[in-house]
């Protein structure tokens, strides 16, 4: 597929359209704070690091947003357990004090259909980017696409599985593997999504009055159902890929 890759930055005129592409997270995903709170502040206020893609009629087909921050900082170093959810802390964090950024993380990429190959142009689109920006290095906490399939899967076993050619088994982890990703470690608290069982019940269609761990459709593993609190959580485990540039 022939596409045209642009920022933010460099077309603000996309903008909203590019905010109102159709996605295909499960609602409760989108429902995580911390991403609630940070997420539409990419585009805003890092619109260098908001990318999208638009075919010859100027549709937008995909995005992809990153964020720069200081891996290198006291009391950091190493790719966070909290994944997703303390890359964003961490990279508005460092934007509000004006600390120095070494390193980019992936986001999201975010194709608006599947079978197209999107998914790794925009990534390629994005270490272009983060080497166009002078970096070394882009990470991500990637969301393996068919984990949901195997919600009691330790992530930990789920993440090194290697098909005969020596690529991930998961679909997804092997498109960051085909241009020289590597696993770095799993980040078993990567988004925490905590509601009242009347929200997990409009999200999901499903009861959730009992309590203990629930399937949700979407869901890389069980939901924790406590009936008597009224409350459920999801904790989410990603697995950090390291992209040298």
């Amino acid at each position: 597929m022939d596409v045209r890759v642009s920022s933010i930055a460099d077309r603000p005129d996309r903008l909203r359209e590019m905010l109102e592409m159709a996605d295909t997270w499960p609602e409760f995903v989108t429902n995580d704070p911390v991403g609630t709170a940070h997420y539409g502040r990419i585009a805003a206020e890092l619109p260098q690091h908001a990318l999208f893609a638009e075919d010859e009629h100027g549709e937008i087909l995909a995005h992809a947003f990153s964020v720069p921050f200081a891996l290198d900082a006291e009391g950091r170093g190493a790719l966070p357990a909290r994944g997703w959810d303390q890359i964003l802390l961490w990279a508005f964090a460092d934007l509000r004090r004006g600390t120095r950024p070494d390193t980019v993380s992936a986001v999201t990429i975010a194709p608006r259909a599947q079978g197209h190959g999107l998914s790794a142009v925009m990534l390629s689109a994005m270490r272009d980017n983060a080497r166009a920006h002078g970096f070394h290095e882009v990470v991500a906490p990637v969301r393996p696409s068919a984990k949901h399939l195997e919600p009691h899967t330790p992530m930990t076993e789920y993440a090194y599985r290697l098909r005969p050619d020596g690529l991930p088994e998961d679909p997804w982890l092997r498109v960051p593997a085909r241009v020289g990703g590597t696993i770095d470690s799993v980040a078993p608290a990567s988004m925490t999504v905590g509601a009242a069982l009347e929200e997990w019940r409009r999200w999901t269609g499903l009861p959730f009055d009992t309590t203990g761990d629930v399937e949700v459709p979407g869901a890389l593993v069980p939901v924790r159902c406590e009936a008597e609190r009224g409350y459920g959580v999801y904790v989410e485990p990603n697995v950090w890929m390291r992209h040298a540039l």
